[in-house]
């Protein structure tokens, strides 16, 4: 090593390959010339361990000799304030990527990718995309997984509670922490904010047993009639009754499937993934309309607000409008404030209903599109179709019994299944 001078351009100029200059005024400043020929300036100290460090200014041509005087004179300032420059660099460095890397694994990309790789696998895909379409995204969608807080998860929940109970709330947790979980293992530096105490309530709660009573199934067809709606919904919202389907299934309901009386819900969409065949009633039949003016094909959406180009998807807010109007009905009439109900609840009530018109469970359970236990490696979708119309029958003309009730105000259904 040269003896202690100052490091300036001229004595730069004069190194050779492998020489190490050291800065006589400035303790730790030095000048290294690498055997390719570049010159790189350094500042070396010890940290508050006494372990010694080698803290990198830059390269002749990107910095000046004096620039990297400079440089150090700040550092050695550093080093006596018992600051650590290499530490401090890599601790700066790492946040810059965890920056980068934030911006880019935001809640929607993470939930993007776990739709596409896990959860397009399961039959309630649907379920999880509307709950974080509807919850998730508009709340924390765009905030970074790697600063999200549990404070955030816990007003999101809140928000959801007081839009749909306490129940929906708990769904929706439950698909997010599954989210997150998928994500934590496959990234190391995620860790979910999810922690215990958030659900809302007890596992023997979640389940909903809701089903209608007679006077809530007349508060929702007449506040159908007068409800800020689209035209098509009055007739989804009977449909699912009176076929006992699932919102999504309805909602997609397309001309294509029908033949005749015979709606056949293909088993790419259904939850079983086998294709089932309902029997429409005339009063089924009836709510399928016309096809829309100008529509070539037969293809057509029957729930739409497309003019049958697109299903039906405003179900939030139809969903609150007609609440609002049987709140408005109820509370002239001097009555209580409907239950919370959801649309599934329909499919509910119209399993009870088809008990109260005496069809036989197996018959009631095939029309509901369960595979009944022992017979699904014989399946044939046009199986019981005979028991099954008869089935969606008596659910029909019972709902037309509780729409317009007798004046002794007593159900008879005494014929017995043929």
């Amino acid at each position: 090593m040269q003896g202690k001078v100052k490091i300036s351009k001229s004595r730069v100029d004069r190194m050779i390959p492998g020489e190490i200059v050291a800065d006589g005024e400035i303790k730790g400043f030095v000048a290294r010339k690498l055997s390719s020929g570049k010159v790189t300036f350094g500042y070396r100290y010890r940290d508050a361990a006494g372990k010694q460090k080698w803290h990198g200014l830059g390269m002749m041509g990107s910095i000046t000799a004096e620039e990297a005087r400079t440089l150090a004179k700040k550092r050695a300032g550093e080093v006596a304030d018992g600051r650590d420059p290499s530490a401090e660099r890599v601790t700066a460095r790492a946040e810059a990527a965890k920056q980068r890397r934030a911006s880019s694994n935001t809640v929607n990309a993470i939930l993007d990718d776990f739709v596409k790789r896990h959860a397009s696998k399961l039959r309630s895909e649907d379920q999880i995309t509307s709950a974080f379409d509807r919850y998730v995204r508009p709340r924390i969608g765009e905030t970074s997984i790697y600063y999200l807080k549990r404070r955030q998860i816990v007003e999101m929940l809140d928000a959801v509670e007081d839009k749909a109970g306490p129940v929906m709330a708990d769904r929706v947790l439950a698909h997010v922490r599954k989210a997150f979980n998928w994500q934590a293992a496959r990234d190391d530096d995620f860790l979910s904010p999810i922690v215990r105490g958030m659900a809302r309530t007890k596992p023997k709660e979640r389940a909903r047993q809701r089903v209608l009573t007679d006077d809530e199934i007349r508060d929702i067809w007449q506040a159908l009639e007068t409800a800020d709606v689209p035209s098509c919904y009055p007739r989804y919202v009977r449909m699912l009754l009176l076929t006992m389907t699932r919102r999504n299934e309805t909602a997609d309901m397309n001309a294509a499937e029908i033949e005749g009386d015979l709606w056949t819900i293909p088993g790419a969409r259904y939850k079983n993934k086998l294709d089932h065949v309902i029997p429409l009633s005339a009063d089924a039949n009836a709510l399928i309309g016309a096809k829309p003016q100008g529509f070539k094909g037969n293809n057509w959406f029957v729930f739409s607000t497309t003019d049958g180009t697109r299903p039906f998807s405003g179900f939030s807010k139809a969903k609150a409008s007609l609440d609002a109007e049987i709140t408005k009905r109820r509370k002239a009439e001097g009555r209580a404030k409907m239950p919370r109900w959801t649309l599934h609840d329909l499919r509910r009530t119209a399993r009870t209903l088809m008990s109260r018109a005496k069809v036989p469970e197996d018959h009631a359970e095939r029309a509901m599109g369960h595979v009944i236990a022992g017979v699904r490696g014989t399946y044939d979708r046009y199986s019981f179709l005979d028991e099954k119309r008869e089935a969606f029958q008596r659910l029909a003309d019972l709902v037309a019994i509780i729409l317009s009730p007798p004046t002794d105000n007593i159900l008879r259904f005494d014929r017995e299944m043929a």
